[in-house]
Formats: structure tokens, sequence, C-alpha cells
């Protein structure tokens, strides 16, 4: 996920160059040259005495400043482009949001019973391009081709280290729509090829039920 210039850092670039100015400014000496100053010279060493004597409340100002560390950001905001993935268990429907507007909406499968889609907030942590397909029953691999169940895409949502749930195509066309998966959400292939290209990690991913 790309990370965002937080507004309060930016602003305090300002103050620090401010700072390095006055510095410059206040711990100037006179020439040497003339031991007594002019009329000018007198109201130039003033200007630079008052502005010394600001000194103090500006490093204070800093000390005090908040500056939130990197990625102290909600994990779940939407990313740099505003993009966000909403399931509909009950439409059984994937949309991709960008800020407010719905831009693109594509048909799923999901979990059946006893292997239920998990409704809560995730993200988008990895994805690849044709998977290879390993079941967790009988271990049987399927190599990337028109027999992987896995489909061409996938996008991975969840994991516990040992099982993963995500978005992924299929070679069962007709069953998108139903409740037939161990708890992925299947799509057709051309439309998760779609949705491949508008996510990155760190999307984030909302099931609701």
């Amino acid at each position: 996920m790309n990370r965002r210039r937080h507004p309060s850092k930016t602003s305090l670039f300002p103050l620090l160059l401010a700072c390095c100015s006055l510095s410059s400014l206040a711990f100037s000496s006179p020439s040497l040259a003339n031991p007594l100053p002019s009329a000018n010279e007198a109201k130039t060493l003033q200007s630079r005495t008052a502005i010394a004597n600001l000194m103090p409340d500006l490093t204070l100002a800093l000390k005090n400043a908040e500056i939130p560390p990197i990625g102290a950001a909600d994990t779940y905001l939407p990313d740099d482009f505003g993009v966000r993935l909403v399931v509909s268990l009950k439409s059984r429907r994937v949309s991709v949001y960008k800020g407010d507007e719905v831009i693109a909406s594509y048909p799923i499968a999901i979990g059946k019973a006893g292997w239920e889609t998990p409704v809560g907030t995730f993200q988008v942590y990895e994805k690849e391009v044709n998977p290879i397909f390993k079941s967790f029953k009988s271990g049987r691999i399927v190599q990337p081709g028109p027999d992987n169940p896995l489909g061409v895409r996938w996008i991975g949502i969840w994991t516990d280290g040992k099982t993963r749930l995500g978005f992924h195509g299929t070679n069962e066309d007709w069953l998108i729509g139903q409740a037939v998966s161990h708890g992925c959400i299947r799509m057709h292939n051309k439309d998760v090829v779609a949705l491949f290209n508008q996510v990155k990690v760190g999307t984030p991913v909302i099931v609701k039920p």
C-alpha cells in the first residue's frame, strides 16, 4: 500500500526553515573591524536580539508538535485512489467503489453451508496470475489451465497461515451465483481478471451478510 504524507508533517517544514533562518540571524556576530556600531547597525542588532528572544518559544513549539508515526493511519482506509471492494453475500455480488461511486460490479459464488464466506473487514494481501491449485483435502495439485478450479487469477484476502481465502476464477462458470465454495469467492474468469487489474495489495475488502 502507498503511504500518504501526513499533513501535520508537511506543515512543519516552513516552521523548521524559519528556525534555521532565525538561528543564523541570532548568532551571527558584528564585524570586528567596527567595534562601535553605526546607527543602522545598532537597529540591526536590536532586531536580531528581538528575534533571538523568540527562539525558545519556537523551539518549544517544535518540541511539542505532534508528529504521528508512519503507518499510524487506519489499516483499512481506502488506498491512494480511494478504491475498496464491498461484497454482498445476500446479493451474491462484489462491487468496486472509488470514493462513494460504484465503478464496477460482478456476480460471485460464495461459501456453502458449513463453509460460509466470513463476514468482516479484510484487505488484499496477495495477487497471483495463473495460480496453481492444491486441494486441502487430498493434496491433489492442478497446474494452470482450463481444468484449474482457481481459474486464471487469485486475489487473497484472508489466511491463518494454512488455509487461504480470496477471490478467484473458476472452471465451472454455471455455478456463479450459488453458495458452493469452501469459503472463497468465485468469479467468471473475465470478471476476476478485470477485478485483479483494479486492486492492489492493501486494498480494503468489506464482506457484508
